[in-house]
């Protein structure tokens, strides 16, 4: 079995590829390194770099490498971003989407992992979101990812696709030291970038109505979020049912307070962080239940707050050296 993986040069997709093979199945990545890097992609992983948007040279990937399955990870990702750019996201998430599910029915490809968001369900306000908490989408950005998982059931009672989708909220950590988050948008990345040029790390509000005042959030390691990529790959392999999609959730969440007090640990630079005011639009609490991929994907929380910080802290660190 092959698995195509788009974005497969991207912090995310990375981790799946490494994760597919340490599974003994066949990956191929397809990337335009927009925001990737080849040298993410291991050594001996065919790799083609082209956009998700691009019909031919999506079709002759599925062909030329014998695809049967793709984990779908490409796309245009930041949330706030996408309220500026909503063409552009729609373009690259939903055109992109499209142009991904035709090549598969034209080849005979009938299996799909897609890699999703919690932003589906927007600034929502229950304790636990589960898989059933209605979607209402902040930013164009979620409501592209929302319409791609429209896209896949739809495709599934036209052409028999077999697919899941797996939301999650702020992905972090390293499981290789060659392969970091470079987003310029992401809490981890912003802060180390922060520490290396000797700048304070901000909080944007400290009067949040939880135990210390900031915002608690749902943060997971990516090499636990590339395993339940592979863990739904397989059972598609295996013809074994799955929900339409699985919140990858803590359960728990931790606060940007307790991130802060983790980065001044593990990297072992003290800080006082910077306190600004709130950003608008910013919920006090979000965090996802996971039950429903435990069960199903073995999905569990490998790893603590401060093997996060200190995995992400060693390759940033490496990239450096």
């Amino acid at each position: 079995m092959t698995w195509l993986v788009t974005g497969g040069a991207g912090y995310i997709g990375a981790h799946v590829v490494r994760a597919l093979l340490d599974a003994r199945l066949e990956a191929v990545v397809l990337d335009d390194l927009s925001s990737g890097h080849e040298r993410f992609v291991p050594g001996g992983v065919p790799f083609v770099r082209a956009s998700i948007l691009d019909a031919v040279a999506v079709d002759r990937a599925v062909v030329d490498h014998g695809v049967t399955g793709v984990i779908h990870v490409a796309g245009f990702k930041y949330a706030g971003v996408s309220v500026q750019r909503p063409l552009h996201t729609y373009e690259q998430n939903v055109t992109g989407m499209i142009t991904l599910l035709e090549a598969m029915q034209r080849r005979g490809v009938d299996r799909c992992v897609f890699s999703s968001s919690a932003a589906v369900y927007g600034a929502v306000d229950v304790d636990l979101v589960t898989e059933g908490t209605p979607k209402a989408p902040a930013s164009p950005y979620g409501e592209s990812k929302l319409i791609g998982e429209w896209l896949l059931a739809d495709q599934e009672i036209a052409a028999g696709l077999r697919h899941t989708s797996l939301r999650y909220f702020n992905v972090v950590g390293s499981g290789d030291p060659a392969v970091y988050d470079t987003s310029p948008h992401n809490l981890f990345p912003l802060v180390f970038e922060a520490l290396i040029e000797g700048r304070a790390p901000r909080i944007n509000g400290i009067d949040y109505p939880t135990p210390d005042g900031t915002c608690v959030r749902d943060y997971i390691h990516v090499a636990d979020l590339a395993l339940a990529h592979v863990a739904a790959a397989r059972r598609l392999d295996a013809g074994q049912p799955l929900e339409r999609a699985y919140n990858l959730g803590s359960g728990e969440g931790v606060s940007v307070r307790q991130i802060m007090d983790a980065m001044a640990a593990e990297t072992g630079l003290a800080f006082d962080p910077e306190i600004g005011p709130r950003r608008p639009g910013d919920p006090p609490r979000i965090v996802a239940s996971g039950d429903l991929a435990a069960r199903d994907l073995d999905w569990r929380m490998r790893h603590s707050l401060a093997e996060m910080v200190r995995s992400a802290w060693e390759a940033r660190r490496a990239s450096v050296l």
